[in-house]
């Protein structure tokens, strides 16, 4: 019995036209690779798992931007306070009021609140500024820091900030979001060699 043979209970059934040979194994189908029956697997770390990024998700590349905006933003609010806390104690220091204590006790008081609030915006200033250094190499430790950072950050830019703080208040959410979502969570955990 041959292939064309009509008896063949092997062959193509009659009345059908019959499909070209490929040669040996399963037919090919569509963005498989060539001469496998299946498409290839993507690439596995050393640790099982999917492949580490190797190059920082556009996201997480987005916060740390946004990170250092905000500290450019800390720049400027410093500046303003120290401004006004000098502009305080020049008044303070005027002649023609120095006879009202209820004026120079209010300025006194004032100034010392708005020095405090120099003090503590350099302070977060720097910490901003060490976090955002912090993307390229830090671990698992650090995205949760700089996720801290970034809530304590929206919260103190609602309150006592509240419309000079609206700009911190949505980078801080934003940078909260990129660096706690699955990108952030694979570039900081990647491992190190």
């Amino acid at each position: 019995m041959s292939y064309g043979d009509p008896n063949n209970p092997y062959g193509a059934p009659q009345g059908q036209p019959q499909q070209p040979q490929q040669g040996y194994g399963y037919p090919q189908q569509q963005g498989q690779a060539p001469g496998y029956g299946y498409p290839q697997a993507p690439p596995v770390s050393p640790y099982g798992g999917p492949a580490a990024p190797t190059t920082m998700p556009g996201s997480v590349g987005a916060a740390r931007v946004m990170l250092w905006v905000i500290v450019g933003l800390q720049v400027v609010g410093v500046a303003f306070f120290a401004f006004a806390a000098a502009a305080l104690n020049a008044a303070k220091d005027d002649e023609s009021l120095k006879d009202n204590t209820a004026f120079q006790d209010l300025v006194g008081q004032s100034t010392g609140v708005i020095w405090g609030y120099v003090v503590f915006g350099l302070a977060w200033l720097v910490f901003a500024a060490v976090l955002a250094t912090k993307f390229k190499n830090g671990g698992n430790g650090a995205r949760v820091t700089i996720l801290v950072f970034a809530i304590i950050t929206a919260v103190l830019g609602i309150y006592p900030f509240i419309l000079v703080g609206l700009v911190h208040t949505v980078l801080a959410i934003l940078v909260a979001v990129f660096v706690g979502n699955a990108n952030g969570k694979a570039w900081f955990n990647r491992p190190r060699y």
